[in-house]
């Protein structure tokens, strides 16, 4: 078993969520904190995209080696939040960046 790798197993290494939370509490701290302790994760970057009465809509950016959704998943629903949808997943031995499509490739 190499590092973050149990076999048969997907190595999630980066997931970026669209996360809907209650206007007051909890805190962006409070959900990075609780989000930073689940097993693997190593990096948070929480952003407020949207603002309303009521609830405010996140973009949360996690990294780490052999991440568990599940895991995340439990842990910003115990915060009060709400997952909206997966945005990204990126896993296996390495991250693959985005690479720009030259726009000419991309009308194929």
């Amino acid at each position: 078993m190499r590092r973050g790798i149990a076999l048969g197993k997907f190595n999630l290494r980066r997931i970026v969520l669209d996360v809907v939370k209650p206007a007051e509490e909890p805190s962006l701290v409070s959900i990075a904190e609780t989000i930073a302790t689940v097993s693997g994760v190593e990096t948070v970057n929480l952003t407020v995209e949207e603002v309303d009465a009521k609830t405010e809509g996140l973009l949360v950016t996690i990294e780490g080696d052999g991440m568990d959704f599940s895991k995340l998943n439990e842990a910003i629903s115990g915060c009060g939040a709400v997952v909206h949808s997966v945005d990204q997943v990126a896993g296996g031995e390495r991250v693959i960046e985005s690479v720009p499509v030259p726009l000419s490739r991309a009308r194929r």
